[in-house]
């Protein structure tokens, strides 16, 4: 036999990322999970949370799962940081709730997204490892060379050895106070009582102040700049990304995420998509004085405000509509306007510049031809 939870903890030692997996319509944190999520403890910054058969429950159903869900695993892992959860529906059956399909799909890009991610995070990740695992050893000579000192020189060691020992928590505490010390850089207690329980005190070394004081520079200088030159390096390396699997193959086509969505609604059609509801547009846009087939800024935003959107939405559609810049709306300028806004309030994202297929049909720069 091998004791699973020190198996799971030399693999979290070495990963880059951890994703705990739950299912919505089951969820249950036992015993032997719970124990299993406590031996990543010190590689929090690692986990990602999968909330997956998302479909087999209803929205207001997933809302109380989810909150159960960070309840409990609030409980299980001690970190200030909310966890990141993915919610969603990983498996190839049909959804047999469709209606938080977009929600579905964002989620598992942004999974996607973060796993591809990892290659060019790499050196930060091991850098990061080097922080912790100095401070720990730092943490490890004042504890060694606390416990030598209290020694007895000649008699009643064994019983000194068992009584530190067993205060083992509160010399923890009262070196955190001495040396300004966080309580997450100490080793877990019990697992460190465990350890001393086959150590001779006596043989410890007394602790050296010129090493720590080197560690201390580290952390706070060589780190600095190392962190520097990472960043430097990474910005002049080509992107690398995770490649195979569930990465090859899915952007492409109408089934990549958001294709014909939103913005990008009409793309590969050759009919100008605002066309469909331009009739109505035209109303509103004859309602509002226009004068040489323009209306003004000031009559335009009368009718844009009552989308009730944001002045800073408001005015990046407006510069998006006005398609030549003249502070004035031709009808098709004032109709692609109002698309913007609907996409916007449908729940998408404008683009930051405007789509070809979007551009109004009189502002399309003509082809030139060959002669």
């Amino acid at each position: 036999g091998y004791d699973f939870c020190q198996v799971l903890q030399w693999f979290a030692e070495r990963v880059d990322r951890i994703i705990l997996l739950f299912d919505a319509h089951k969820l249950d944190i036992s015993d032997e999970f719970s124990e299993a999520i406590k031996s990543f403890r010190g590689q929090d910054d690692k986990i990602r949370v999968v909330l997956n058969k998302a479909d087999q429950v209803d929205t207001q159903q997933l809302m109380r799962v989810y909150g159960a869900l960070m309840w409990s695993l609030g409980k299980v892992i001690n970190t200030p940081e909310v966890l990141r959860v993915y919610i969603g529906s990983f498996w190839a059956h049909p959804l047999r709730n469709t209606e938080n399909r977009r929600l579905f799909e964002a989620e598992a890009q942004d999974l996607f997204r973060d796993i591809q991610s990892l290659p060019q995070k790499a050196a930060v990740r091991k850098l990061n490892d080097l922080i912790k695992r100095a401070r720990l050893a730092k943490v490890h000579a004042y504890i060694i060379s606390y416990l030598k000192k209290e020694m007895p020189s000649v008699f009643g060691k064994d019983n000194k050895k068992k009584e530190l020992i067993s205060r083992l928590p509160e010399i923890y505490i009262q070196l955190q106070r001495e040396y300004h010390i966080s309580a997450g850089d100490f080793p877990e207690v019990k697992k460190m009582q465990e350890q001393l329980e086959t150590c001779d005190f006596t043989k410890f070394h007394s602790l050296k102040p010129k090493l720590i004081e080197a560690v201390d520079n580290m952390l706070a200088n060589k780190i600095a700049s190392l962190m520097s030159l990472i960043t430097q390096e990474e910005s002049n390396m080509p992107t690398e990304m995770v490649h195979g699997g569930a990465f090859d193959g899915t952007m492409a086509g109408p089934f990549g995420h958001g294709y014909g969505e939103g913005a990008k609604e009409g793309a590969d059609e050759d009919e100008w998509v605002v066309a469909k509801d331009k009739p109505a547009y035209d109303e509103i846009f004859y309602t509002l004085s226009p004068i040489n087939g323009k209306i003004s800024g000031i009559n335009a935003k009368k009718e844009m405000v009552t989308s009730k959107l944001p002045n800073s939405v408001l005015g990046k559609i407006w510069k998006l509509a006005d398609c030549d810049g003249d502070g004035m709306l031709d009808d098709e300028e004032f109709a692609l306007a109002k698309h913007l806004i609907k996409i916007k309030l449908d729940g998408y994202e404008l683009p930051g510049t405007l789509p070809s297929h979007l551009v109004p049909p009189s502002h399309r720069k003509p082809l030139q031809t060959a002669e």
